[in-house]
């Protein structure tokens, strides 16, 4: 899980950075990133040197494309796509990295140049990780029985960065997918491999920040700050509406579908435009699970995270406060709130209604 599954994404949580035609930009860094600098300067042509490698070769995915994952995927994100149900049934085909994934048992096609690259930037003190952006291309649809086929290449390395989480590198693997041995499509992924940034040290004459009232006072200067979600042009209005205490959901204009998480088109009918609706902010639990392992800086486990279902008929993923996480429940009603959780960022959440709880 991810962090509006966080105490884990609705929008997804990792590093904020800026782009200039696809490559994150340098940005200065601010007082609390010089602050943190016990990291070795790696240097770069070191670095390039893994671009071209293989970060896996002949690998195969560990299933045939299948209904039973194509049903779990499209409930799971609510998509309704008669293309995707029947005999004649194709894959989504977001689903592309999900036929190459090594699950909970991992890989066993992974190159020895990607466990050295990350060897050599763990010893240089970047011992962080968190996926950034992917970017895919589709060449031909995904079909129950299709027999999935990758091979894989450390694509990029960029310069040392600055972002709000810490300093770091920017790597892009590229993955180009077979099935059956034909082009099927490339999938992009990037991650930022970096060294945490320091707390920025409290400065007296700044006003202390709203303390959430169900978090001790001691607990709320102490406790380290969340990671910042990654915001772009496709779910910047999302961001944009917390930050006003607003839920939107996109709307295409096209056949009317309400979607969320933000997308930059319609599943349903694929036309680009679309406005928003602001969501009542009554919900119930559709599902729900309790994280307890692993720990992470700002976060206080066992606490639980909810698959909330909203009036209007779409699903976020948020946290589930204001009942122990012992007596959530599925059906439970609940409505949105918004939680500070440090100076200067809110999230939304789903707080159990009176008398839910039972």
């Amino acid at each position: 899980m991810s962090e509006v599954a966080q105490e884990g994404p609705a929008q997804g949580e990792s590093a904020q950075e800026q782009r200039a035609e696809g490559e994150p930009a340098h940005r200065e860094p601010g007082p609390e990133a010089r602050t943190a600098r016990a990291v070795d300067a790696l240097p770069h042509e070191r670095l390039k040197a893994y671009e071209g490698r293989p970060a896996a070769t002949a690998g195969v995915g560990k299933d045939l494309v299948n209904a039973p994952m194509i049903r779990h995927w499209c409930e799971a994100v609510g998509d309704t796509g008669p293309a995707y149900r029947g005999p004649d049934a194709i894959a989504p085909p977001t689903m592309l990295q999900a036929w190459t994934m090594g699950g909970l048992s991992g890989h066993t096609d992974r190159s020895g140049a990607f466990d050295e690259l990350f060897a050599l930037l763990d010893a240089a003190g970047y011992t962080s990780v968190v996926a950034t952006d992917c970017e895919q291309e589709y060449l031909r649809p995904l079909r129950p029985g299709d027999r999935i086929t990758f091979d894989a290449v450390i694509e990029a390395v960029s310069e040392r960065k600055t972002t709000k989480l810490g300093t770091g590198h920017f790597i892009t693997t590229r993955m180009d997918v077979r099935a059956d041995g034909e082009p099927a499509g490339t999938h992009r992924f990037r991650i930022l491999k970096y060294a945490p940034a320091a707390g920025k040290a409290p400065d007296a004459r700044e006003a202390p920040p709203e303390r959430n009232p169900e978090q001790p006072a001691a607990a709320a200067r102490s406790a380290p700050r969340r990671p910042r979600p990654v915001i772009n042009r496709d779910n910047a209005g999302f961001w944009e509406g917390v930050a006003r205490h607003r839920l939107l959901i996109q709307r295409c204009t096209g056949c009317r579908t309400l979607r969320f998480p933000w997308l930059p088109g319609c599943s349903r009918c694929g036309s680009p435009e679309w406005d928003t609706v602001e969501a009542s902010g009554e919900g119930t639990v559709f599902s729900y699970v309790v994280l307890h392992h692993p720990p992470f800086p700002a976060f206080d486990p066992p606490y639980a995270v909810g698959l909330i279902e909203l009036a209007e008929g779409v699903r976020m993923v948020s946290n589930i406060v204001g009942v122990p996480y012992d007596q959530v429940r599925i059906g439970m009603p609940v409505r949105l709130a918004f939680q500070r959780v440090d100076e200067e960022y809110e999230l939304p959440v789903f707080r159990a209604t009176p008398g839910g709880e039972g």
